[in-house]
């Protein structure tokens, strides 16, 4: 953990609140959780995460937007709020998608070991993670929803 002043961990906080992720999760949690992260500002086509390569942690999106590539076609835009990378938190497989900012972005990184460190007493957000990733295999074809 490097050394972030309070108001630093005060923003990290109030960003990581604004995600469907952790939206359910107290102050005291956030704050918790906001001491573990690591703050990355990145530039316009700046890629966050390059397909193929080993993922060990997973990012929320504080400020602008990046998209979600898989051999050059679009998959996804993400926003403020949103989060991507979370297979890296169950699996070591390689990424599966490049990621690049669209604009001047900002987002926060957990590492795996960190962030379980962390839900294992915050079980709502393994749930939430588990529901945003079967409804995105579900968008990508990878499994269909059965009534």
């Amino acid at each position: 953990m490097t050394s972030t002043s309070r108001a630093e961990l005060k923003a990290i906080a109030a960003g990581l609140r604004k995600s469907a992720l952790l939206k359910g999760l107290n102050d005291r949690a956030l704050n918790r959780l906001a001491h573990y992260a690591l703050v990355r500002k990145l530039a316009k086509d700046a890629v966050v995460v390059t397909r193929g390569e080993k993922g060990v942690g997973f990012f929320v999106i504080l400020e602008g937007h990046v998209q979600a590539r898989k051999g050059g076609k679009a998959l996804a835009t993400l926003g403020p709020g949103d989060f991507f990378g979370e297979l890296a938190l169950f699996d070591n497989r390689p990424r599966s998608a490049d990621v690049v900012a669209l604009e001047p972005t900002t987002v926060v990184v957990l590492s795996r070991w960190e962030f379980w460190g962390f839900a294992q007493n915050q079980p709502e957000v393994l749930r939430t993670i588990l529901q945003v990733m079967s409804r995105r295999l579900e968008q990508t074809g990878k499994v269909s929803a059965v009534p």
